[in-house]
């Protein structure tokens, strides 16, 4: 468990990585939303999806989590499934940290009534249609699924090298094709949105997670695999 936790000490050096550049990122696409609504002159609320930027920065943290800090572990003697144990919490510690900044962010907008100009980047009312604890899962799984993903790459370049990834991202493109062709010939989309509108967010959020343990499992698969 030390050296599980010492992962998270290694992982988190770079202050950097997980915290300054997010919030450089997340401060950077407020003022400019906050810019945008004060140019709109109307006064029916406002919304904008640039509250993603920073949740989508993950992905590339995933890569790094692998890339850059696996080699320099192995010199520290630590095994790879402490490696990636600590990893993958450090991951889930910077989402769930992350989502409390939004949530804390989507109460000042409505204190403020959108900062004053009823423009809202964080409280997105299809988002918090279940309340905080509802955003709070949203919020938490986008940045985890985004490392994850980056997280899984890395490995399977690791692994097997560019030819592999590269044969794994068209694999799965060629199936998400496969399955817009079906549900296109099949008329599937009438049900394909009614089912999507009645998960919701937080239902969608959820599935989200599924797909994450996936990806974990595959990429702990693979890890044992991966060179430094």
């Amino acid at each position: 468990m030390r050296r599980t936790l010492n992962v998270i000490r290694l992982q988190m050096i770079n202050k950097d990585t997980f915290i300054w550049t997010p919030l450089i990122i997340l401060i950077g696409a407020t003022l400019l939303s906050v810019l945008v609504y004060a140019m709109i002159p109307v006064d029916a609320p406002k919304y904008g999806g640039a509250g993603q930027a920073p949740l989508w920065y993950f992905f590339a943290v995933g890569i790094g989590a692998m890339t850059y800090t696996f080699p320099f572990s192995q010199a520290l003697s630590i095994t790879r499934r402490q490696f990636f144990t600590g990893t993958m919490l450090t991951a889930v510690l910077a989402s769930a940290a992350m989502s409390l900044v939004f949530l804390g962010i989507g109460a000042i907008e409505v204190a403020t009534r959108g900062y004053g100009l009823n423009g809202y980047v964080f409280h997105l009312d299809w988002l918090w249609e279940d309340g905080p604890l509802g955003a709070f899962v949203v919020y938490f799984t986008l940045p985890l699924l985004l490392f994850v993903l980056g997280f899984t790459g890395a490995t399977i370049y690791k692994s097997w090298g560019l030819k592999v990834l590269t044969i794994s991202w068209i694999s799965v493109a060629l199936l998400l094709i496969v399955i817009v062709f079906l549900a296109t010939r099949l008329n599937w989309w009438g049900d394909f949105w009614v089912a999507i509108a009645g998960l919701r967010a937080v239902g969608i959020a959820l599935w989200g997670l599924v797909v994450t343990g996936v990806l974990m499992i595959v990429s702990f698969l693979a890890f044992r695999r991966a060179t430094p």
